[in-house]
């Protein structure tokens, strides 16, 4: 919730009258009140230290940024930044005092000692967004914008600058009339009554009848030690499939813990955290950790057409492969909406990868109609992105199949049609086939379970070119469908890796070996490949990271926080990368969305000439922190070491 502030007289009615709407207000030396108590560049160093973007600067940058400083006085009611108006040229600190951020006449924000704006005007070049207006008398640092451009394209700024314009957009979607309901609606608007609670001791019958008195597809149930949740699913699958008896207590059945989420997070960013947790309810909490209702996955149909959630149901219940591809049809409008909803880049991803999971179980629902039900076990792996539920839309299918060992050769007969129908479909869907064949319709690909473990091992113990390409690829690998439990004796193996110095030292190759775009100076121009001269780097170094610490996680993000919660790398080092990563991903994505509204396929080239300054500071300062950390590791003497 926005601070609530009772308005001075005559707030509203100064606004316009306060500065001309074609200026961003420089310091005014002239201002007799402009240097009143102006502290010493030591003491606003000092001040500065504990702020965001700069707490993180070397000290002699710090003292620089310091020297540039102006100190001014801002009367109550007075204007700094217009909306519609003339682009900024300062970035502001808050010393005393506050300040109200406005969209037309309604407060976004309201900012008080400590806090910095002016951020966004500033880097885009563009008029502000916001008004910006002292709510009541309040002295200022003022920071020249060149200075201020210099700390912003540091991996420190950047992740501020995403931070702070994410949420202040996010904000104001609260208080405007929404474009897109689902990006602008808070969850709480979808909770319609209070939920319905029971004891863990009533019956599996009363629960039923609970739930269809009051029309609901969830009931709570308050344990001991917690809540629990049962489900319309529940009913189904753990009662009438299973066999449950209906006079059970309903604590037999329920699921533990619930997933929560904040009343005053926005439907868009709640429908990613439904997708990721894999769950169709989520409980509705308020600021004081109270439960205030429960939402459901049919909660966010309404709202908007494109909802990740209604193209994910589109896709799970399409009736042909015709019907898939058609429902398919409208996920680059989902993305689309999605980056305009400003969320971060690995959240987009997130709910990308789940979106192929559903074209995949359903084309392989479709397959087992045709031809029948498999005779043995078997189950569909993501490689690559899709493992690490990193997908874009401009990623290849990366995906392969493991059975159940058998003696009957007309299995591999079968799953190799059914392979082929998969990646034909996700071709048709718009994921491309993988150039170097990486599918489960490739034999190489698709093996029987012993065979994997057998590969895996050889990966280890041979770690030569095509072991260690395997590896890479390999060993980011994720379940989407199938009963076979492939997935436990797969990560024993890879746990085993941290013991192989000779496979480690090759790993190590993926990392060193892949050349960063920087020239003379390390700078950047020209053309870039943002995946392979950046992502690329920092998701073999994750991994190299992981496998020699013995984690088994996927992500890269994950991986970085694992790494940095044993200690493997130094927490300067992560937090820069998981920066850099962070920055990089969301410009990739930015640059996907822009091809797409020309009507271009998304690739992941941009040419540098072409980006705002601060963009392309950014991204030579993320390539130079990806150089520094490639140098962390050993450098090959000869080939693949």
């Amino acid at each position: 919730m926005l601070p609530t502030l009772a308005p001075p007289p005559s707030t509203l009615k100064t606004v316009r009258c306060a500065v001309s709407p074609s200026q961003d207000t420089p310091p005014r030396t002239s201002d007799p009140a402009a240097g009143a108590g102006r502290g010493s560049p030591k003491q606003v160093g000092a001040f500065l230290a504990h702020l965001a973007p700069f707490k993180d600067l070397e000290h002699e940058k710090r003292d620089w940024v310091a020297a540039s400083v102006s100190e001014r006085f801002v009367p109550a009611h007075e204007t700094l930044l217009l909306q519609g108006g003339s682009p900024g040229t300062y970035l502001f600190v808050i010393r005393d005092g506050v300040v109200e951020l406005l969209r037309g006449e309604r407060v976004v924000d309201v900012l008080r000692s400590g806090e910095v704006f002016g951020e966004a005007t500033l880097i885009t070049g563009q008029p502000p967004e916001f008004t910006a207006r002292a709510y009541e008398d309040s002295t200022l640092y003022v920071i020249p914008g060149e200075v201020a451009l210099d700390v912003l394209s540091r991996p420190a700024g950047i992740a501020f600058v995403a931070t702070a314009i994410s949420d202040r957009l996010n904000r104001s979607a609260v208080v405007e009339e929404p474009l897109s309901r689902e990006h602008t609606t808070a969850v709480s608007a979808l909770v319609d009554h209070p939920p319905t609670i029971c004891p863990p001791s009533t019956t599996i019958r009363e629960a039923t009848r609970l739930m269809s008195q009051e029309s609901v597809t969830a009931i709570l149930v308050q344990a001991r030690d917690g809540i629990g949740i049962v489900t319309n699913a529940d009913l189904r699958d753990k009662v009438l499939l299973a066999g449950v008896s209906a006079d059970a207590p309903v604590a037999q059945i329920m699921s533990t813990p619930v997933r929560t989420i904040r009343a005053d997070t926005l439907a868009a960013a709640a429908a990613v955290e439904m997708m990721d947790a894999g769950v169709k309810h989520l409980v509705v909490v308020d600021a004081q950790g109270r439960t205030a209702g429960i939402i459901s996955a049919d909660s966010f149909m309404t709202l908007n057409a494109l909802s990740p959630l209604a193209l994910r149901r589109s896709l799970s219940t399409a009736r042909d492969v015709e019907e898939l591809v058609k429902a398919a049809s409208r996920l680059p409008g989902v993305f689309l909406g999605l980056v305009d909803s400003r969320l971060d880049a690995s959240a987009i991803s997130r709910v990308l990868t789940t979106q192929q999971d559903a074209i995949v179980v359903r084309l392989l629902e479709l397959a087992v109609e045709e031809q029948g039900a498999p005779a043995t076990g078997f189950a569909w792996l993501a490689l690559g992105s899709a493992a690490r539920s990193e997908l874009t839309l401009a990623s290849d299918q990366d995906n392969a199949l493991a059975y159940l060992d058998t003696d009957d050769p007309a299995v591999d007969g079968y799953f190799a049609r059914l392979a082929q129908t998969v990646t034909d479909g996700l071709k048709a869907c718009g994921f491309a086939a993988d150039r170097s064949g990486v599918t489960a319709s490739n034999p190489v690909w698709r093996l029987s379970a012993s065979a994997w473990t057998r590969l895996f091992t050889e990966c280890l113990k041979v770690p030569d070119h095509s072991h260690l390409m395997g590896a890479s690829i390999a060993f980011d690998f994720r379940r989407v469908a199938g009963e076979l439990a492939i997935v436990p004796p797969l990560l024993d193996i890879i746990r085993a890796a941290r013991g192989r110095l000779d496979f480690l030292a090759s790993l190590a190759t993926t990392v060193t070996s892949i050349h960063t775009p920087l020239g003379f100076r390390r700078r950047l121009t020209g053309p870039v490949d943002v995946k392979k001269s950046g992502l690329l780097v920092i998701e073999n170094l994750a991994r190299y990271y992981a496998l020699s610490n013995g984690i088994t996680l996927s992500g890269t993000l994950d991986r970085l926080a694992a790494i940095e919660e044993l200690g493997a790398l130094d927490p300067k080092t992560i937090k820069s990368l998981r920066a850099a990563y962070a920055a990089v991903s969301d410009l990739r994505l930015r640059h996907h969305a822009d091809l797409l509204r020309d009507g271009r396929c998304p690739d992941n080239a941009i040419d540098t000439a072409t980006l705002p300054r601060l963009t392309h500071a950014g991204l030579q300062e993320a390539l130079r922190v990806i150089g520094d950390a490639q140098r962390l590791l050993p450098q090959p003497l000869h080939g693949w070491g």
